[in-house]
């Protein structure tokens, strides 16, 4: 390798540790971006209304700012004073089930008695996981005022963006040789549009399961039923892995009542999201966005891995737009187009005629009679 080689293998390398150390910032830019595409498409839905641009923005804005308010007053205020009720009501359970265990061993043969398991003995192994999980949700508290300013930060973004969006999009697109920037202009497209349809289709699917776990919960009778269904329907925004985190709280608080609520709330979410995932999605989802479920689940893996609870929650945007890149840069003007030129040379050299054919042309054929007369000895 000479000098020049080892500066660009350098630079490179240098690039990739910057972009690694600034990964959380990149992508908050992301959350940004698309909160910006989807207030935009809806400020364009107004517009073609006949509202300006200006107030369409401002409605736009507005709409998204009420749901965000709307839900964290509907969320926190029941879950603040059920968890406050948990606090002595789970002990309560605990030795009330304690006192089932005891009567159940006076009335079972002596064989069977190692079997039952010991409440005191469990909490005592579960009490290092407990104080882990305290540390832990004590450096959430802590690090709530971190979180509050990477909230900002994305609203500030986002509201930049969202003023002149034509701005910031050209400059992006002058990052690429002026002979690719017409085809980066169609791939923005292409991921606007895809970005579009991911968020009306997770919308329609988050409200249809927000509407029927809250249906189910008041059913049942548990307690901070809307609360509870708001959070569902939020929670599924996340794919594999929010319904499984949103059955928790509902238990936990139908455990209030009675263990069977618990039992049954179970049994709801598991209806719920077997209906959502075998109709729901697959009927919302079918012309806005189609990744194969492999490849979603791998997407959250990685994501959850490098970027925390963020790269979870982003994990799908961020692999729509990955796959639209990845498909019209890599796939269709990489490896489709590899090669096309040799085989077009390829054929123009078979075209031409070749020395063998003209060793078969007929002696009747007008050409070569002509050029037998002309060299004849007879003439």
């Amino acid at each position: 390798m000479n000098l020049g080689q080892w500066i660009g293998l350098i630079a490179i390398v240098l690039s990739l540790y910057t972009l690694w150390q600034i990964r959380e910032v990149l992508l908050l830019m992301f959350a940004a971006v698309v909160l910006a595409t989807t207030l935009n498409r809806l400020a364009k839905r107004f517009q073609r209304s006949g509202l300006k641009r200006g107030f369409a923005v401002l409605l736009s804005v507005a709409i998204f700012l009420a749901g965000v308010i709307g839900f964290f007053w509907l969320i926190v205020p029941p879950f603040a004073q059920q968890f406050n009720e948990l606090t002595y009501r789970v002990p309560q359970g605990l030795d009330r089930f304690n006192t089932w265990l005891d009567e159940l061993r006076t009335r079972i043969p002596p064989q069977l008695i190692p079997y039952i398991p010991d409440i005191n003995s469990l909490i005592e192994q579960a009490q290092p996981f407990v104080n882990r999980a305290l540390g832990s949700s004590f450096a959430f508290v802590s690090g709530s005022l971190e979180v509050l300013l990477k909230v900002l930060l994305v609203l500030v973004l986002t509201g930049m963006l969202l003023a002149d969006p034509l701005a910031y999009r050209k400059v992006f697109v002058r990052l690429f040789p002026s002979f690719y920037r017409r085809r980066v202009e169609g791939i923005l497209d292409k991921c606007e549009v895809s970005l579009e349809g991911w968020v009306t289709g997770a919308t329609i699917a988050m409200g249809v399961v927000g509407l029927m776990s809250v249906t189910g919960l008041s059913v049942l009778g548990v307690k901070a039923a809307l609360a509870l269904g708001v959070l569902a329907g939020f929670l599924n925004l996340i794919p594999n892995l929010g319904p499984t985190m949103s059955v928790v709280p509902a238990m936990a608080i139908a455990l209030l009542d009675h263990p069977w609520k618990a039992v049954a709330v179970l049994i709801l979410y598991f209806i719920i999201q077997q209906l959502e995932s075998n109709f729901i999605t697959p009927v919302v989802m079918a012309h806005q966005v189609s990744l194969l479920p492999a490849v979603t689940l791998i997407s959250q893996l990685f994501f959850v891995t490098f970027f925390g609870f963020l790269g979870l929650f982003l994990a799908l945007p961020l692999t729509v737009v990955a796959k639209i890149w990845v498909q019209e840069v890599l796939i269709k003007d990489v490896l489709d187009e590899w090669g096309k030129s040799h085989e077009s040379e390829t054929e123009l050299v078979i075209v031409s005629p070749s020395p063998a054919i003209d060793d078969k042309w007929s002696d009747d054929d007008p050409v070569n009679n002509f050029n037998d007369d002309a060299v004849s000895p007879e003439d």
